[in-house]
C-alpha cells in the first residue's frame, strides 16, 4: 500500500512536471545537499584514520 501511494506521488512529480516544477527544483537543491553532506562526512571520517565501512 506504501508502495503504491509512493510510485502514485512520483508519477504526479515527475509527470506533471508543469505544475509541480518548484517541487522538482527544491528536490534538485535537497538532493544536492545531501550529496554534499555525504561527500564531506566521507573525507571527515578519512581523515580521521578509521575505516568509513564496518564490515
Amino acid at each position: 500500500m506504501v508502495a503504491l501511494i509512493v510510485l502514485i506521488l512520483l508519477l504526479l512529480l515527475l509527470g506533471g512536471g508543469g505544475l509541480l516544477a518548484p517541487a522538482l527544483q527544491i528536490l534538485w537543491i535537497v538532493l544536492v545537499i545531501g550529496l554534499i553532506l555525504w561527500v564531506l562526512g566521507f573525507f571527515i571520517r578519512a581523515a580521521e584514520g578509521s575505516r568509513w565501512y564496518y564490515w
